[in-house]
């Protein structure tokens, strides 16, 4: 058996009706997983899951605000539910507001923090009660939560962004230590992805127009391609194809690891 076969494992994937969380969605199930979408989105993710249940996969929709703990603990149940088991999660929704530091909106500001922060704690929380031996699943599991290479590097006009993202790196490692060393049987990562021209990557390429630093969202697009080593923008089945390698066998031995996928910009 292939060591990246996920076929019996049942995954969760926030923000999946669109964008990177869509492409990872489609990619498990292509592994062999079965997939319950969670978003907000509610025309768009169960399109997702047809989609995915089209070419042959296993897929269901449930409505998720990562913000709200009672959304989780419905997302769960609904997930274990549907699928009798549950032991992959992908903390992949976000948002990002651009903004320049003299410029930045609290509201705004705090809207990123409940999603991209308290939504990726209450995911590993729940993901671990149910994962860990006599959780509602019990059979231990893997998590990957998506970063962003704006964690790593100093990028204009999203301060507040970053700041969210690196959290995300630290809420990863320290969710490594304790399920290990609690005994859960959950391996935790997370993905750097670097830029991608889904709607939210060319919504800030725009918006770092408007916040004077750039002549045309193309200017940067290029800047942002100057600066990487591969030479181009990332693919969704580039941040997809490492999403499946961190919950499968082929990462067996790996927690509490942040991997770049960015073609090299961050380093």
């Amino acid at each position: 058996m292939s060591q990246f076969d996920l076929k019996g494992r049942k995954a969760l994937v926030t923000g999946g009706a669109r964008g990177l969380g869509a492409g990872m969605a489609q990619a498990l199930a292509e592994a062999g997983a079965a997939v319950m979408i969670g978003d907000l989105l509610e025309e768009q993710g169960r399109e997702t899951a047809r989609a995915i249940k089209a070419t042959g996969g296993q897929a269901a929709f449930v409505h998720l605000d990562v913000s709200d703990e009672a959304h989780w603990l419905a997302a769960v149940s609904a997930t274990h539910a549907a699928f009798g088991g549950f032991d992959i999660l992908i903390n992949n929704a976000g948002i990002e507001v651009t903004a320049l530091v003299t410029e930045i909106d609290p509201d705004a500001l705090r809207r990123m923090l409940d999603v991209n922060i308290v939504g990726t704690a209450l995911g590993m929380k729940h993901a671990f009660r149910a994962m860990r031996p006599g959780g509602l699943a019990g059979q231990g599991g893997v998590v990957v939560n998506v970063s962003s290479v704006a964690s790593t590097i100093a990028f204009p006009a999203i301060a507040g962004y970053s700041a969210t993202k690196s959290a995300v790196d630290r809420l990863t490692r320290v969710g490594a230590m304790e399920a290990g060393k609690l005994g859960y049987g959950v391996r935790v990562n997370c993905i750097y992805p670097g830029l991608v021209p889904t709607d939210m990557g060319m919504k800030l390429a725009s918006d770092v127009v408007s916040a004077g630093l750039f002549e045309s969202p193309d200017a940067a697009v290029l800047a942002i391609v100057e600066q990487t080593p591969l030479g181009r923008l990332g693919t969704v089945s580039d941040m997809a194809d490492a999403v499946v390698f961190l919950c499968s066998d082929a990462s067996r031995f790996i927690t509490g690891a942040g991997l770049p996928v960015d073609g090299g910009m961050g380093m």
